[in-house]
């Protein structure tokens, strides 16, 4: 069986003024050969920015880049023409494709704390897109919510053959996970779960190729990334 327990305290932390980060996976000028992704999962940074400050305009090319907010309210705008604002509750897809340029500032009072997730593409130099969808699973407890899909139908989609879903499950309640891809790779926002005998906290993850279940042991909330490649 192909199983990993990723650690916390393993990721990499980067704290420089306004911008408080810690890196599953090696970024920027963090770097561990150990961790360099999981399939096409190469990056998921959990950023804490503070008020009035933000990434200023930057490019970026061929990235499927999901962006969750959890706390607070971030500011997007891009070279394609989109000016939004993404809530605590909200996703956002922007698919990088033949190149794009964007911003992303809190201009809040308040510290917005979210994850940013990288997922390599399985099509190149395609055209650049942006989706935005409200899926809040504190809304919907102890069930799978689908955020993107490799199909037209799913709530946002995304270019690759991957699926990724978020679930807030309450204390002792339970989730199966149907490993029907290569990767399966559960990472806890929040609280405690138990996986195949194995317990995560916060910021902890865990890969591994069979089905299992989830069991929390309290109100936690964490992402699946179900992936082929």
């Amino acid at each position: 069986m192909n199983t990993f327990l990723h650690h916390s305290e393993n990721r990499g932390h980067v704290k420089m003024g306004w911008l408080d980060t810690k890196h599953s996976f090696s970024f920027g000028s963090w770097y561990d050969p150990k961790y360099m992704g999981v399939g096409s999962l190469r990056v998921i940074n959990d950023d804490t920015i503070a008020a009035h400050n933000g990434f200023g305009t930057h490019p970026h090319d061929n990235m499927e880049i999901l962006t969750c907010v959890l706390k607070g309210t971030i500011s997007h705008k891009d070279s394609m023409g989109n000016e939004r604002h993404i809530n605590a509750g909200e996703w956002q897809l922007m698919s990088a494709g033949t190149g794009v340029q964007h911003s992303e500032i809190n201009q809040g009072d308040e510290a917005v704390h979210m994850l940013q997730i990288w997922v390599i593409p399985n099509v190149r130099d395609a055209e650049p897109n942006y989706q935005q969808i409200e899926r809040d699973p504190k809304k919907s407890p102890n069930e799978w919510q689908l955020i993107v899909g490799p199909n037209d139908d799913a709530p946002m989609h995304i270019r690759q053959n991957a699926e990724i879903k978020a679930a807030y499950l309450e204390k002792d309640h339970s989730l199966d996970v149907k490993a029907t891809q290569k990767f399966n790779y559960v990472h806890v926002i929040e609280g405690e779960i138990d996986i195949a005998g194995q317990v995560l906290k916060a910021g902890d993850a865990y890969l591994f190729d069979e089905d299992s279940t989830l069991t929390a042991h309290e109100n936690s909330q964490f992402i699946w990334f179900d992936l082929n490649s």
